[in-house]
C-alpha cells in the first residue's frame, strides 16, 4: 500500500529537468488531431542537416541538444503535404517544446494511397512489425487467426493456437485491451474474429514495463478499423465461399462421408461518425460455415512386447456454426484537455460438431470399436470499458485512468455413443464454464526535455468457476472420481516503471514491471486425484532497450533485453479429462506452475528508396518450462489401453533464434516481401509421474533440434484497378516434448478489383490452394510410438465485394 500512495503522489510532482536546448514536440494529423507514429522530421541550418528522427507512436519526439541559432524543421508523412517549420533556440534556453506541428491531408495522395499504396512491412521503431490487413488479398473473407497465417514468424498449430517465434505463450490484445474473445487465456477464439473489420495487426517481439509480462513470445495487437474523416464513413462487405474442395486422403472403411463443398458466408458493416467533440463507432460481423475442423489419422504402434494389436484410428469431426460480433464505442471530447471513452465487444456463437472416431486393427483391418458424438455447445462473450484521458498543457503529458470488464463463457453438452464388444453404450457430459475478469488501471506519460517518463498501476482480478455433470450409462468409461465443480482465481496486482531517453543517435529505453500474483484453485473435495492448491509469487520483471540511429542511410539498430512469464491457461490446469476421444484424454494438471523466460536480442534495420532489411537474432533461458506429456494407462479399458496427455512443469531448455525479412519494390508496380526464421532449441532430460487415472511414470530425454520456417509475399499490380497477391510458406520439422512435427507447405492467392469512383471493390481468395497443408506429428514414449496426420479443413476459395460508404 505505501508503494502504490508512494506512486500516486509522485505523479503530480514530477518536473521537468534535462540538458541545455533540449528540443522536443509533436506532430499531428490537421483532420484527426492524433499523432503520426513514424513521421519523419529533418533538422537544417542554413540549408545543411544536423540531423533526423522519426516520431514515436503517439506522434511525439526529441531533437536532443541544439546550441543556440536559427533552425528549419522539414517534417514528411506519407498521405499528408509536407511541412516546413522554422524556430529558434535562445541563448539561454534549457529546453524547447515546438508544441503540436499539423500536418495537412494531401487529398490526392490519399487517393492515390486507396489505390495503390501499401504499408511497410517492418516499421520502423523496430520494436513491433505492423501488417494492414488491407494488403493480405489472399485472406480475404477469412478470420483473424487464418489472417495470421501469413505473418513472418507466425504459425498456427493443431489446436488453433499461435505460435510466434516458434512458442504459444503469446499475449493478445484487441485495440491494445485484454479480451475474452481469445478463449480463456489462449487464442482459440481468434477464429472466430473475422478479419473484415480489422484494419492491422501488430507484433511486438519485446514489450517494454507498460505491457503485462505475460506471453513468453511478445504481444499480438489486433486493431479495429476507425475511420479518420468528419462526418459519415465507414464500409460494408459481404464474402462467400467453398472450402475442402479436394480430398487429400480418403476415410477409413464404412465411415459417415467427410464434409466437402463446404459453405461459407461472412457478412461486415462499419460506421463511424466524427463531428466536433463527437465521435461514434460501430462494426458488426458474422461467420455462417461448415467446415471440416478435424481430420486426424493415427496409427498407436505398442512396442512394449505385450500382445496388444497395433491401431489406426480416424478422428473425424464435421462441425455447422454460426457466430456474430458486435463492437461498438464513443469518443467524447469534453474540452481540448479531456476526452471519455466508452466501447462494448460482444460475441455469440453457437455449433455443432458431429464426430466418428473408427479403431481398426492395423494388419488385419478388423473395426473394434467406433465412437460417435453430437457436441452442442455454445459460447458468449462480452467485453465493455470506460476511459479518461486528461491531456496537460506539454505535449504527450497525459493521464489515463480507465476499467476493462471482461467476461464470458460457455456451454457444453457432449452426448456420445461408444460401440464396443457387441454392445451400443450411451454416456454423455455437460460442462459449463465462465470467465470474468476486472480491470482498473492508471497510466501517466511525461515527455522530458530528453525523453519520457512512464508510469502506471494495473488491477486484474480474474475468476473461472466450472461445473462438470456426468450422465454415465452401461459400461461407461466416465470417471465417477472427479467432482462436479472447480473455481479458478487468479489476482495480479502491478506497478511499473519506464523511462526513455532519446539523443540524436542513441535511444536507452529501461523499465521495470512488479507483479505480485495470488492464485486459489478450489477443486471439489469428491475429486481423488487433486485437491485445492493456493500459492503466491513476487515476480519483478526487468527490460531494457539500446538503440542506435545511423545517418542519412537510415540504418538502426536495437539491443533488447526483458523477462517475462507464462501463467498456465485454464484449460491447461482444468481438472477434469475431454473425452472427444476415449484412447487419447486430454486432462489439466491444477500442480501446473508457471515458466519464466529471459530473452536478448539483437535487431538490425536497413531502408532504402526500394525497400528495407530487417534481421534480428535472439537467445531465450526458460526455465520451469510446461508442455504436455504423452502417457498410456497399462489398465485402461482391458483391451482398450487410454493414453493420457498432461501438462508438467519439465524444468530447463533454451530457444536461439533468427529472424530475417526482406522488403523490396521489384517495379514501380510490385513489390514482394520475404521472411525466413531459424531456431534451435534445447530442452533438457526431465522425468517425473502422471497422477491421474493412476501414477504413470515419464521420463523424458534430453533433445536438442534445428527448424525453420519461410515466407514469401508478391504483391502487384496487374492493371490500374486490378491488385494480385501471391503467398507461398514452408515450415521444416521440429522437436517437441517425446517426438517432432514434420514438415508442411502451403500456397495461397489474391486478387483485388477496385473501381474508386463507385467507391466498389471486388475481392477473390484462394488459402491453401494445393491442399498441401496438414499438420502431422510422431511421439515415443515408454512402450509406444504414435503418428498423427491431420488433415483438416485448409482448402477454401472465398469471393467478397467491399462498398465504402464515404
Amino acid at each position: 500500500m505505501r508503494l502504490l500512495l508512494f506512486l500516486y503522489f509522485s505523479i503530480f510532482s514530477l518536473t521537468s529537468y534535462g540538458q541545455a536546448a533540449e528540443v522536443s514536440g509533436r506532430v499531428v494529423g490537421s483532420d484527426t488531431g492524433e499523432g503520426l507514429p513514424f513521421a519523419s522530421i529533418v533538422v537544417l541550418l542554413d540549408g545543411s542537416q544536423q540531423g533526423g528522427v522519426l516520431t514515436d507512436e503517439q506522434g511525439r519526439f526529441q531533437l536532443g541538444s541544439l546550441a543556440a541559432d536559427n533552425y528549419v524543421l522539414e517534417i514528411s508523412y506519407l498521405g499528408y503535404l509536407p511541412l516546413t517549420h522554422p524556430f529558434r533556440v535562445g541563448e539561454t534556453a534549457s529546453a524547447l517544446d515546438l508544441g503540436s506541428l499539423s500536418l495537412q491531408p494531401d487529398a490526392a495522395r490519399l487517393e492515390e494511397i486507396t489505390v495503390t499504396g501499401r504499408r511497410e512491412t517492418v516499421a520502423a521503431a523496430l520494436d513491433r512489425k505492423v501488417f494492414s490487413l488491407d494488403d493480405n488479398l489472399s485472406q480475404a473473407g477469412g478470420s483473424a487467426l487464418e489472417a495470421m497465417r501469413n505473418l513472418p514468424g507466425v504459425t498456427v498449430d493443431p489446436e488453433g493456437k499461435i505460435l510466434l517465434r516458434g512458442s504459444d505463450q503469446v499475449t493478445v490484445l484487441i485495440d491494445g485491451k485484454p479480451s475474452s474473445l481469445t478463449g480463456f487465456g489462449n487464442q482459440r477464439g481468434l477464429d472466430n474474429l473475422p478479419a473484415a473489420n480489422i484494419e492491422r495487426i501488430e507484433i511486438i517481439n519485446n514489450p517494454s514495463a507498460r505491457y503485462d509480462a505475460r506471453g513468453l513470445a511478445g504481444v499480438i495487437n489486433i486493431i479495429y478499423k476507425k475511420d479518420r474523416n468528419d462526418g459519415w464513413n465507414g464500409e460494408a462487405a459481404l464474402y462467400g465461399g467453398l472450402g475442402e474442395l479436394t480430398e487429400r486422403r480418403a476415410n477409413l472403411p464404412n465411415l459417415t462421408d467427410k464434409y466437402a463443398w463446404t459453405p461459407k458466408l461472412n457478412p461486415a458493416l462499419s460506421v463511424n461518425y466524427r463531428r466536433e467533440k463527437i465521435n461514434f463507432f460501430f462494426q458488426g460481423d458474422g461467420i455462417v460455415r461448415r467446415r471440416v475442423n478435424n481430420n486426424t489419422f493415427t496409427l498407436r504402434d505398442y512396442t512394449d512386447g505385450s500382445d496388444r494389436r497395433d491401431i489406426r484410428s480416424q478422428f473425424l469431426e464435421n462441425r455447422q456454426q454460426q457466430l456474430y460480433n458486435l463492437k461498438g464505442g464513443l469518443d467524447w471530447s469534453i474540452d481540448p484537455a479531456n476526452t471519455f471513452t466508452v466501447f462494448a465487444l460482444w460475441q455469440d456463437e453457437y455449433h455443432n460438431d458431429f464426430g466418428y472416431v473408427p479403431y481398426d486393427d492395423a494388419e488385419s483391418g478388423e473395426r473394434r470399436r467406433l465412437w460417435t458424438w453430437i457436441e452442442d455447445e455454445r459460447t458468449k462473450f462480452i467485453n465493455y470499458s470506460g476511459a479518461f484521458d486528461h491531456k496537460f498543457s506539454q505535449p504527450g503529458h497525459e493521464l489515463r485512468a480507465s476499467y476493462l470488464y471482461t467476461g464470458g463463457g460457455e456451454d457444453e453438452l457432449f452426448p456420445f455413443v461408444d460401440n464396443k464388444n457387441g454392445g451400443r453404450f450411451l454416456d454423455g457430459t455437460f460442462l459449463t464454464i465462465y470467465e470474468y475478469v476486472n480491470n482498473i488501471s492508471l497510466d501517466y506519460t511525461k515527455p522530458l526535455a530528453n525523453g519520457t517518463l512512464e508510469l502506471g498501476s494495473k488491477t486484474s482480478l480474474r475468476r473461472i468457476p466450472l461445473t462438470y455433470t456426468l450422465f454415465p450409462g452401461e459400461q461407461s468409461i466416465l470417471d465417477p472420481k472427479l467432482g462436479s465443480y472447480s473455481e479458478y482465481r487468479e489476482d495480479v496486482y502491478a506497478l511499473y516503471g519506464n523511462y526513455v531517453r532519446e539523443g540524436e543517435r542513441l535511444t536507452l529505453e529501461a523499465g521495470l514491471r512488479f507483479e505480485p500474483t495470488v492464485v486459489d484453485f478450489t477443486i471439489d473435495p469428491e475429486n481423488a486425484y487433486y485437491s485445492n492448491e493456493r500459492y503466491d509469487y513476487q515476480p519483478l520483471f526487468p527490460s531494457a532497450r539500446l538503440s542506435y540511429r545511423g545517418g542519412a542511410a537510415g540504418a538502426k539498430i536495437s539491443l533488447f533485453y526483458n523477462r517475462r512469464i507464462d501463467r498456465p491457461s485454464e484449460f491447461f490446469v482444468r481438472p477434469f479429462p475431454k473425452y472427444d476421444d476415449p484412447e487419447l484424454l486430454k486432462t489439466g494438471n491444477p500442480a501446473l506452475r508457471p515458466q519464466f523466460t529471459q530473452t536478448l536480442e539483437a535487431a538490425w534495420k536497413q531502408g532504402g528508396e526500394r525497400g528495407s532489411v530487417y534481421a534480428a537474432v535472439f537467445y531465450r533461458s526458460i526455465t520451469n518450462i510446461f508442455a504436455r506429456i504423452l502417457t498410456t494407462d497399462a489398465n485402461g479399458e482391458g483391451q482398450f489401453p487410454v493414453f493420457h496427455t498432461i501438462p508438467q512443469n519439465l524444468g530447463d531448455g533454451t530457444n536461439i533464434g533468427l529472424e530475417l525479412i526482406v522488403d523490396r519494390r521489384l517495379s514501380e508496380s510490385w513489390r514482394s516481401d520475404a521472411s525466413l526464421s531459424g531456431y534451435r532449441n534445447h530442452l533438457a532430460a526431465f522425468s517425473g509421474a502422471h497422477r491421474y487415472p493412476t501414477v504413470q511414470p515419464f521420463s523424458v530425454a534430453s533433445s536438442t533440434g534445428y527448424t525453420w520456417n519461410g515466407k514469401l509475399n508478391v504483391n502487384g499490380d496487374v492493371s490500374e484497378t486490378v491488385d494480385l497477391q501471391l503467398t507461398a510458406q514452408y515450415l521444416a520439422p521440429n522437436i517437441i516434448p517425446q517426438g517432432k512435427t514434420l514438415s508442411r507447405f502451403s500456397l495461397d492467392l489474391g486478387l483485388r478489383k477496385q473501381l474508386p469512383a463507385q467507391r466498389l471493390e471486388f475481392s477473390l481468395a484462394a488459402t491453401d490452394l494445393l491442399n498441401t497443408f496438414q499438420i502431422r506429428e510422431q511421439f515415443a514414449g515408454e512402450g509406444f510410438t504414435v503418428t498423427t496426420a491431420n488433415y483438416y479443413e485448409t482448402q477454401v476459395v472465398t469471393a467478397g465485394v467491399k462498398y465504402k460508404l464515404k
